[in-house]
């Protein structure tokens, strides 16, 4: 039984973690190296497997393949989102030196931004189970929007979030190092670091709406739900770093994606008729992810791209 104490106890580890992460880790403003990003993404993703085996050992089996199958779903859905993170500070052009600090407040008000949705989700499908088909339904529709995507791209000058900002604020034209405010003749300015925070912030917001109702498909114990999600979200600074120079690997990710979404989607669908197992749902995704990053290796384009990344010189 999950008591008060395990959910004191999981949030105090995750806060600890993060505090060692920004004054230990990221102490000093520095450019992540692949090695490093490579280092700390193994130690998330291992870190997130011991926690399995003590969820798996504490809850059972059930709730073990309940916990591995949420944290899959959402870590695969996470590094499709990298491609859109990657895009917003090519736009803005920052410094490379400052997106992980980016990247940590943003990825942090995720967190809380999550445990919200995760909190409201919950709320709404123990008062009024229906609100499982009409998750199902827009897991589906997700599906088909993201199968038919082409190009995914970033319009900053249409985010209303940062219209209204820029109406409330004055933004200085120029960086300012790490600074997300500054102040001018005893006004306060915003710099350009900050506002492309709000543009991570508020494309989570639009992330979460498809993430979360996924994971309920899996399981609606609060939990398994919220806990898969931390740890799938914890390691994603340093999988951003790790795959930036790889991307392309994971071109027709998005179709394996879809598929899953879609999935997962009729899985809700019908769970007042047949309820499909947790070890074939996790079998599928598992099976999927394998296929839609093989198939992006595969294709010959991908190919030349990642030979770019691996011998500039040789592709002038």
């Amino acid at each position: 039984m999950v008591t008060a104490w395990h959910w004191i106890t999981f949030n105090v580890f995750i806060v600890s973690l993060l505090l060692l992460d920004l004054f230990v880790f990221q102490r000093k403003t520095h450019e992540v190296k692949p090695r490093e990003a490579v280092i700390m993404a193994g130690f998330w993703i291992a870190l997130a497997g011991v926690f399995n085996v003590l969820i798996w050992m504490w809850r059972g089996h059930d709730a073990g393949l309940e916990f591995l199958t949420g944290y899959l779903i959402e870590k695969a859905l996470s590094v499709d989102n990298l491609f859109v993170f990657l895009l917003i500070f090519s736009f803005f052009k920052v410094d490379r030196r400052y997106q992980h600090k980016v990247l940590f407040w943003g990825i942090l008000g995720a967190m809380i931004m999550r445990a919200l949705f995760i909190l409201a989700g919950t709320t709404l499908i123990h008062h009024f189970h229906w609100v499982m088909y009409v998750f199902g339904a827009m897991l589906i529709f997700t599906a088909i929007s993201l199968a038919m995507e082409k190009d995914k791209e970033v319009r900053p000058e249409k985010n209303l979030v940062l219209k209204i900002f820029r109406k409330l604020m004055p933004v200085t034209p120029e960086y300012h190092g790490e600074k997300f405010f500054i102040r001018v003749d005893n006004r306060l300015w915003a710099t350009p670091l900050f506002v492309v925070l709000l543009a991570v912030e508020t494309t989570d917001v639009i992330f979460a709406i498809d993430s979360i109702p996924a994971i309920f498909a899996v399981t609606t114990d609060p939990f398994i739900v919220y806990t898969s999600n931390m740890f799938a979200i914890l390691g994603l600074r340093s999988l951003f770093f790790a795959l930036s120079a790889f991307m392309v690997t994971f071109h027709h990710l998005h179709y394996g994606l879809s598929f899953i979404l879609l999935f997962i989607g009729v899985k809700m669908l019908i769970v007042d008729f047949y309820k499909i197992p947790i070890w074939l749902a996790l079998s599928v995704i598992v099976v999927t992810l394998i296929v839609s990053v093989v198939a992006s290796i595969m294709d010959p384009k991908v190919q030349k791209e990642l030979e770019k990344e691996l011998d500039p010189g040789k592709n002038p």
